[in-house]
């Protein structure tokens, strides 16, 4: 993107302690740490990569898209999706972690998740547009904006608020692959790939760990769907096709099923490397994509496919399958029911 890698979705497991090699102090200036820039791991030849890091998707809220190599397709097309006007100001917050609890028919119930980014229009507003939304502590609040760093003008006798909020927020979620620790003995972690990767040598990477993304993102998906559903806005999740590909295939959710052109409850947008890959020569920008969007649920088992159908088995398998199991060995133990 132009700039030093600072390690992405492995930013603490992923610095190279470059003193200890002279070959690479020399590669990369006399530096004594680096970020091992890895994005994606092509785990066999002929096979698109896995995308492991969310910047390689998309980054928001630093510099803009323009001043990134790499990444203005991808943010043009989350912003034509979720239909902001052309010339809206759109105030980015990463990060963004809510924590609180309520009680609900006499049990407590906890709401604590984070938020890759909030995205909502700025502008300015007074205080006696706030004041309905905040309560009539305006004094407090206004400590609180001026601590957040808000510009407040006074005229007509009353405040006005700079770059504030002003509309309907929207979620955006980036779930990419993670990877298994690797082995040191194998050189298979992702720093020890990455110095071979950089020196020339024989090199191989750490496996991906499929399963364990996918429910982290189911965990997360629907909740966060209906949040930003309840704010007015939408929740955008920005993923790969190979994880597209994965989720279809291990839940019973077909997400062919869902190919869209505009937003619904639930959104996930695709971004692939294509055919790109197999003849790339230099950084690959994103630019093949597909939206999937649909209901959260269809209302009942026999309706119509829905994002719940995540959460169910893909195929269900007989019981004469599970007895072929069991028969391949003794039981561990025997009880005798009391």
């Amino acid at each position: 993107m132009g700039g030093d890698c600072d390690g992405g979705g492995n930013r603490y497991l992923s610095q190279v302690d470059l003193k200890r090699n002279k070959q690479l102090q020399n590669y990369f200036s006399n530096r004594t740490e680096v970020a091992a820039g890895i994005c994606s791991i092509q785990l066999k030849d002929g096979e698109a990569p896995w995308i492991v890091c969310p910047r390689r998707l998309l980054v928001l809220g630093r510099k803009n898209a323009i001043a990134r190599a790499h990444q203005t397709k991808a943010q043009t097309e989350v912003l034509s999706l979720l239909g902001y006007s052309s010339g809206t100001r759109i105030g980015v917050w990463s990060e963004v972690k809510l924590q609180f609890k309520e009680r609900v028919n006499k049990i407590e119930k906890s709401f604590n998740y984070t938020f890759d980014y909030v995205i909502v229009p700025i502008g300015r507003m007074s205080q006696s547009q706030l004041e309905p939304i905040l309560g009539n502590n305006w004094a407090r609040w206004r400590k609180i904006f001026e601590g957040g760093g808000y510009s407040i003008s006074r005229r007509d006798n009353q405040d006005f608020v700079e770059d504030c909020p002003t509309g309907a927020p929207s979620i955006i979620e980036i779930m990419t692959c993670s990877t298994s620790g690797g082995n040191k003995v194998k050189r298979t972690t992702v720093p020890q790939a990455f110095e071979d990767a950089i020196l020339g040598k024989p090199h191989e990477a750490p496996s991906i760990n499929k399963r364990q993304v996918w429910a982290r993102m189911v965990s997360q998906l629907i909740v966060k769907s209906e949040v930003a559903m309840g704010w007015g806005g939408k929740a955008l999740w920005i993923i790969q096709d190979a994880l597209a590909d994965y989720i279809s295939t291990s839940t019973a959710l077909d997400l062919r099923q869902f190919i869209s052109n505009h937003i619904s409850e639930v959104n996930l947008l695709s971004f692939s490397y294509g055919a790109q890959y197999a003849n790339a020569s230099d950084v690959i920008e994103l630019r093949d994509h597909q939206l999937f969007a649909g209901p959260i649920s269809s209302g009942g088992k026999e309706a119509g496919p829905s994002f719940q159908d995540m959460i169910r088995a893909p195929i269900r398998p007989s019981l004469n399958r599970l007895f072929a199991r069991l028969v391949e060995s003794k039981p561990v133990t025997q009880i005798q029911v009391p």
